[in-house]
């Protein structure tokens, strides 16, 4: 099917009608206060046997798919205006709801943990929590590392107006930011995202005026920014301290579901590899004329092979290559294309970054992102399908099944990512194409092994050193390019001190070091994509059947059940870095003088 003429802001009408002002929503919004507090009675006469655990289990899961929708939904809204009011003061509602059920969730924790050991096994062994005995499980022991109820409670409503607060404080201060620039001799004014892209700029002098703008204006909102990520450290510190949890990673490990030995793994296999891509680095700056790359110049195109790609043509482009190794994924991403499930549109006011939410009482997705036609927006468009895939082959299965941890949702996106990436290097029709394929696949290596390198660095240092005080606006700075510097082996020439003012990662409360799991899924999905390469078309079943058991195990028995490998020891992740390295090497053949 040729896909054309497709819209490029999403419909969001058949999900509640009406936006802000829907009536629907604020009737979900009203429903969800009052049925969490019915939850919470409920909660606290609860007397346990396997008919009225199954019975409160499924009211839980049904509550929080429509509390999820509707969460979903409001930060859709925000996305797509960062100045609605009305969805922001939804929003500020709608916390306070998950407050309230969090405390229902602590209630019930304390009333898992009594229930005999015996008990619990023979409860877990019935056939109806099939799908979701490991999730609970997981809360079950999760509980008995936490305080007690009150405390826990208390924890969770200071949390609305204290840590949650500051994060929500990050969307006004974007909101309010207009960046002014100067192309083909015309002032624009750019949001933060319109600016973002204009680091791939082909004109320098765009790239560096943009960039000096940029950090202009992130330095006059820095004390707000400063005070923002110093809060939400100090309150997460605090809580792990109460809790008498020393590492900073522990709940980060814990909700990505992960070892330790698999993180340090990870990383050590990277850092003892980052040569080759630092040739890579020397390499794209002696072309561009330079002694050394910029930060503004990582993402800076080599040649017109990296011409721009209308929507249509993107959309067209990646359902193509998708169906050559993934033709369930395929479908999926042309029913997305077709239904307008994608908010594309390239105009001010919007959110920067992209995402993918999903609305679970629809059993269906949306994505999010501002697309300028640059071979990266190409990418993030395939990487936000394989996120919508993902959601997709879980939408029959009980919500706690489909709770999967951050690390193996970036499996899936990535992995799609790299079935676009690399059908295009085959088809290339010129050498100078090529060249600008696969320097497209080094640039994001660059990024997960370097800059994601470079941001757990920081937030790891920040964290500590938040726990003897705040820290000044001028030591967060110098925090970030410490680890620049390090992350990337000091091949820039220039690096961008004020990253952790600008990266909306850093100011997610819901998820903590929204950062490694990026690497993992990058350096997991190789594994996966050499397979699908191997076995072809007929792989994407195994595929499924890998992504269904996301929400079902920890990664370290996921990895051993599909793919039959031990991700603790550095061997796995030498072989996912030698494929990227191996771009690297035909890249840097191709560009030989």
């Amino acid at each position: 099917m040729l896909l054309q003429d497709l819209r490029q802001t999403w419909e969001l009408d058949s999900v509640f009608p009406g936006g802000s002002e829907s009536k629907e929503l604020l009737a979900e919004i009203n429903w969800t206060e009052n049925e969490a507090k019915e939850l919470a009675k409920k909660a606290d006469s609860f007397t346990f046997s396997n008919e009225t655990f199954l019975s409160l289990i499924k009211e839980l899961q049904s509550f929080s798919e429509r509390l999820s929708t509707a969460g979903a939904f409001i930060g859709c809204l925000i996305a797509q205006d960062v100045k609605d009011k009305k969805a922001m003061a939804l929003r500020g509602r709608l916390e306070s709801v998950y407050a309230a059920f969090s405390n229902v969730g602590s209630v019930i924790d304390q009333k898992l943990m009594d229930i005999s050991e015996d008990a619990w096994k023979d409860l877990m062994s019935l056939p109806e929590y099939e799908h979701i005995a490991f999730s609970l499980n997981e809360r079950r022991m999760n509980a008995k590392e936490k305080l007690g109820i009150s405390e826990e409670s208390l924890i969770n409503d200071l949390a609305v107006d204290g840590y949650h607060a500051w994060s929500t404080l990050y969307d006004l201060v974007v909101g309010r930011i207009s960046i002014k620039v100067e192309i083909d001799g015309k002032e624009e004014e750019l949001s933060v995202g319109q600016a973002e892209n204009k680091f791939s700029s082909p004109d320098r002098n765009v790239r560096k005026d943009t960039f000096e703008k940029f950090v202009q204006a992130w330095d006059h909102e820095g004390e707000f920014c400063a005070a923002s990520l110093n809060h939400i450290a100090g309150f997460r510190n605090e809580i792990y301290k109460h809790r008498g949890w020393e590492e900073t990673l522990k709940e980060p490990l814990a909700i990505n579901r992960m070892k330790e030995e698999t993180l340090s793994a990870m990383w050590n296999a990277i850092s003892s590899q980052k040569e080759i891509f630092v040739k890579y680095l020397d390499r794209k700056a002696k072309l561009l004329g330079l002694d050394k790359l910029s930060w503004y110049d990582v993402d800076a195109p080599l040649s017109s092979a990296n011409s721009k790609m209308s929507y249509d043509e993107a959309a067209q482009f990646i359902v193509e290559h998708f169906r050559t190794l993934a033709p369930k994924m395929a479908s999926f991403s042309e029913k997305a294309f077709l239904d307008g499930w994608i908010e594309a549109e390239d105009r001010s006011g919007k959110r920067p970054g992209g995402f993918c939410t999903g609305f679970p009482t629809k059993k269906e997705t949306r994505i999010f992102m501002t697309f300028s036609g640059t071979p990266s927006n190409v990418s993030t468009l395939a990487h936000e399908l394989g996120h919508a895939f993902h959601t997709d082959v879980l939408k029959e299965m009980p919500y706690y099944a489909t709770n999967y941890a951050m690390n193996v949702a970036e499996t899936a996106s990535t992995f799609a990512e790299m079935i676009v990436a690399d059908a295009a290097v085959s088809n290339a029709k010129s050498k100078e194409e090529k060249i600008a394929l696969l320097e497209d696949k080094a640039q994001r290596s660059v990024a997960f092994f370097m800059n994601i390198h470079a941001r757990f660095l920081f937030e790891t240092r920040m964290y500590e050193e938040r726990k003897a005080g705040q820290l000044s606006v001028e030591r967060l700075c110098e925090l970030m390019e410490e680890a620049q510097k390090e992350a990337f082996n000091g091949a820039l020439d220039e690096y961008h001190p004020y990253f952790w003012a600008s990266k909306l990662h850093f100011y997610i409360t819901d998820v903590p070091f929204y950062n490694f799991p990026y690497t993992f899924g990058y350096l997991f999905s190789a594994g996966i994509y050499a397979k699908a390469k191997e076995e072809g078309p007929s792989f994407e079943e195994k595929y499924i059947a890998l992504l269904q058991d996301t929400g079902k195990m920890e990664v370290e028995e996921l990895a051993q059940k599909h793919l039959g490998i031990d991700v603790t020891k550095q061997d796995f992740w030498l072989k996912g870095i030698e494929l990227a390295a191996a771009d690297v090497e035909e890249f840097l053949a191709l560009t030989e003088e």
